[in-house]
Order: structure tokens, then sequence, then C-alpha cells
């Protein structure tokens, strides 16, 4: 079985904090096209919040190069895949590699229906949107662009969190998946809890504050490392980004937005219980597990504990960032993180 490990250490390269040094292949000044759907879910009456960019003249729509993205357990796709960091997200950049590329946003998150359940106070209920449910908003957008584009397959990533929603999807549809690339993959954990999990009573859902934000962005980082890696202006970007995705938000003083504790309930009974989600020997597609070597959410161990589970995988690579964190793709390597995974997907072109 092909498997390779990969180091990738920062490069000199001053375009690449500013979203430049273009890969083979690229082309900067292509159109795009960008449209937005509201997808229904398995369930009646909830609508997902499914993006789509593209190149104008994109004419060959195949499994090689459809790409959908799934976000993490606290911010909307708006926050990350397609946050526009000086004048580039990363959507963008993976349009114009020659892809037609997705994002959804699971319900309770971003555009998509959020549970009446987070119109109360969040102690009122028990944790929304638990895995089970993402995956099946996850398998309502594959199907949609599957019917839209005529196609058998698609490729899938998935960051933090998603990184368990896709590997849960693909072991129970590997037939629909063409590749698989988890950024950030969490696993098993070793002691102590996820940085999402203040401890105590669960809620429906958390409220999560710029000032919460800030301070879990700094978490294992070297001192004074935060605004080298992230300046303050993209931080900054990053939590307007997050606070409009909720209109909620605009009815807080000081802003805030509010995200599904269904995520957290999971961490509690799964990995922090010593509980797989899932079996990494039930994918069977091109597998690569990629994250920055100060991740704080998922640590490294993590990636390095799931690798050699993936024994059915026809190829897997690990990848490690040098210089990052968790949310490396808002930071000034994120070029790196862009062009890993592009060569990944890049490879699977027939």
């Amino acid at each position: 079985m092909p498997a390779l490990l990969r180091l990738a250490l920062p490069v000199a390269c001053m375009a690449m904090m500013l979203g430049g040094c273009a890969q083979t292949g690229q082309r900067p000044d292509t159109a795009l096209v960008s449209e937005d759907f509201m997808v229904p879910a398995a369930d009646a009456g909830v609508q997902l919040h499914v993006r789509n960019r593209r190149p104008a003249d994109l004419a060959r729509f195949a499994p090689d190069n459809i790409v959908l993205f799934v976000h993490g357990a606290t911010g909307s796709p708006e926050t990350g895949f397609d946050l526009k960091l000086d004048g580039l997200s990363w959507m963008e950049w993976m349009a114009r590699q020659g892809n037609d590329v997705y994002f959804v946003s699971v319900r309770g998150y971003g555009r998509s229906t959020r549970p009446r359940e987070m119109d109360q106070p969040p102690l009122d209920n028990p944790p929304v949107v638990r895995t089970d449910t993402a995956v099946r908003d996850v398998g309502a957008a594959v199907d949609f662009i599957r019917q839209r584009r005529g196609v058998a397959k698609i490729t899938l990533l998935g960051h933090s969190w998603g990184s368990t929603i896709m590997p849960v999807y693909t072991t129970q549809n590997n037939d629909k998946v063409h590749r698989l690339a988890l950024f950030a993959p969490g696993w098993l954990r070793r002691d102590g809890r996820s940085l999402t999990d203040a401890g105590g009573a669960l809620g429906a859902y958390r409220i999560v504050t710029g000032e919460a934000v800030r301070k879990r962005r700094g978490t294992g980082l070297p001192p004074g490392k935060q605004e080298e890696l992230m300046p303050a202006r993209w931080l900054d970007a990053y939590l307007e980004a997050a606070f409009e995705a909720d209109p909620w938000s605009k009815t807080q003083n000081p802003r805030a937005f509010r995200a599904p504790n269904g995520v957290v309930q999971d961490s509690r009974e799964y990995a922090n219980a010593g509980k797989p989600r899932y079996n990494p020997a039930d994918i069977r597609v091109p597998t690569l597990l990629i994250l920055a070597e100060w991740d704080a959410d998922m640590p490294l161990y993590m990636a390095q504990t799931l690798f050699p589970l993936l024994t059915n995988a026809p190829a897997k690579r690990l990848v490690v960032i040098g210089e990052g964190t968790h949310v490396v793709l808002a930071e000034k390597n994120r070029m790196q993180l862009f062009r890993e995974v592009g060569l990944f997907f890049e490879e699977g072109r027939q």
C-alpha cells in the first residue's frame, strides 16, 4: 500500500504571506462563478446552505475535480474555506486549479437551518446536532452535487470535526467518494478534553465570543507567535465572518455567535472515552491526513495514531506543516496547506 509521511517546512516566500506563489496549473486571472443553494436535508423542514465556486469556462465535471468541504465544530465555512485574506480564499484558489468546489454548512451553522433549540436559552435543551446528524447533512449535499453534475463520486475534505464527519460518511458510502482529505484530523484523546469543551453541564449550544476565539488561537503557541502566524487584520476578518454568519450576533454586546454542542457531547462519549467513532479500516479510498505542528485542538499524536489504522486505503499520506496551528488555513503558511491538498487531489486526476 503506498504510504508517505512528509514534513512541510516554512518556505521563504513573501507571496506566500499574501496568498501568492501560484502552483503549476493555477490560472490566477481566471473568472470564477459563485452560486449559493439551499438544499433540502434528509428530514423535512431543514435547509442546508451549499456554495459552489468554479472557473467560468470549466466544461468538464468528473469525480477527480469536484470537491466538497465541510467545516469544524465552531465556525461556519465562511470563516475558513471561503474567507478572503489579502484577496484570496481557499475555495477560490482551489477553483483556479480547475476544480468545481463546494462547501456545505451542516444544520445549526451559517445560513443553514438552525434547530429551534438554538432560539431558546442554552440549558433548556440537551446538545443539538450530533455527528450522526451532520453525516446525514453531508450525505444530502453529496447527493445534490452528484445529481447536479451527473457523477457517481466526488472528493471530500473535512476540517476538525469535519475530519470525523467525512470519514464516518465515507465508511458508509465508499462508492460515492473519490478521494478523502482530513485536515486537522481528530482521533482518540489521551487526556483532558477538547478546547471547545469548557466542562460542566452542556446545553443545546454554546455562545462564542471574540475574546474566547482570540484566547483559543494562542493556545500552545510559543511566546510572540500568534501575531506572526495570524496578523491582526486576518483575525479580525475571521471574527467578522463568524459574526456575520449568525444574525443573532447583532443582538449581542459584545458580539458573539452560537455553535451547537452536539459535537462536544460526542467528544465526551467517544474521543475522550477512548471509543472510536468509526473504523479506519472501513475507508477504502485514497486518504490524506494533514495538520500543522502547533495544533493544540487536534495534536499530532492523533494523526500519528490514526495513520497506520488506514489499512485498506489504496494510498495514504500524512503531511505536517511547520509553524501553524489548528487554523493554518488562515495563517501565514496557508499556501503550504493549499498546495499539499491540491497536489493530493491532482494525483487523482485521470
